[in-house]
């Protein structure tokens, strides 16, 4: 976890785990969630056979599932399918 996605400064442990504890569970867990599809999604690259396309097709509606969370929490949560908020 950074502090701002445009420069990347390390968080103590500490400290995202005193952010997180101020947030629900579900909200926390749907972050986990976009986190895992995006890196997913992003895996794939060059032509792409039948089973890898329906993989990455899979990883983007858990994405997609896990942003519609963080959006209706708060809209800047929201993870695109690069990683970056």
């Amino acid at each position: 976890m950074t502090a701002s996605p445009l420069i990347p400064v390390p968080i103590p442990d500490r400290v995202a785990a005193l952010i997180g504890s101020c947030m629900p569970i579900d909200i926390l867990q749907a972050e986990v969630d976009a986190d895992c599809a995006a890196r997913e999604a992003n895996r794939f690259r060059g032509p792409l056979c039948n089973e890898d396309r329906a993989d990455r097709e899979h990883a983007l509606s858990a994405l997609a599932r896990a942003n519609k969370i963080l959006a209706a929490y708060n809209p800047r949560l929201v993870i695109g399918p690069g990683g970056v908020h």
